[in-house]
């Protein structure tokens, strides 16, 4: 993420701040009911825990909801991502998966992933980088689970 003059440290500001609402105000965090698969994640060596459920019908995520407790990063990940994959098909929860790797791996923001475009100046911190995977796991078992090819 850029941090020189070109107003880079103001797009880091605006990045931060949306992380910090999704932690302070998440969306789609809560049961669901009728979930047509289930899948949790734990990380025992920070505590971080998180159970995403999903409800696919025709092979579409028709709603996605999560509870757990961690971190502001992993918890507004969770948000962010909830928000991305209603509407989709597993292929393309797939290969959000994939660009958002990409974007840690680099920290150049992918505007493809939405919101989660903003966790790209986390790449500049590799160990905190299991934190944002976590969320993206627990989807994986779900929509697994549910069948959502």
């Amino acid at each position: 993420m850029p941090t020189s003059a070109d107003g880079g440290a103001g797009l880091a500001a605006l990045y931060q701040e949306r992380i910090l609402e999704h932690y302070r105000r998440p969306r789609h965090k809560g049961a669901l009911e009728r979930a047509t698969g289930v899948h949790t994640v734990k990380n025992p060596l920070c505590g971080d825990d998180i159970t995403v459920s999903v409800r696919v019908v025709d092979g579409v995520v028709a709603e996605a909801r999560y509870t757990g407790t961690g971190c502001s990063i992993m918890q507004a990940t969770a948000s962010m991502l909830m928000e991305l994959v209603h509407g989709r098909t597993r292929a393309d929860i797939d290969a959000f998966a994939g660009r958002f790797d990409a974007m840690l791996a680099t920290g150049a923001s992918d505007d493809t992933l939405g919101e989660l475009g903003a966790l790209a100046g986390v790449a500049g911190f590799p160990a905190r980088h299991k934190y944002e995977r976590l969320p993206w796991k627990a989807m994986s078992g779900a929509m697994e689970q549910s069948g959502g090819d």
